[in-house]
């Protein structure tokens, strides 16, 4: 299977080499056919802590880093 590579905000940088990412998706619910938003909150390992609130990053699923952490940011996220 391929690896999940989500888009989405940072909403927190505040854990060392930790940064929280809000992914937000739509999709049309089966039965009423109305379109919805949701959101999720990701954790996801940064190195360097490079990102701070508000920045646009992909993440991509990895090895686990903790109970929480199972996604790391992309490099070539531009």
């Amino acid at each position: 299977m391929p690896k999940k590579i989500l888009k989405g905000t940072v909403v927190s940088d505040k854990p060392n080499k930790t940064i929280t990412v809000l992914v937000e998706r739509k999709y049309q619910h089966p039965l009423f056919k109305k379109i919805i938003k949701s959101k999720k909150k990701y954790s996801a390992h940064d190195e360097n802590n490079k990102y701070k609130n508000g920045d646009k990053v992909s993440i991509i699923e990895c090895k686990p880093y903790s109970k929480n952490k199972k996604f790391e940011v992309l490099e070539d996220n531009k």
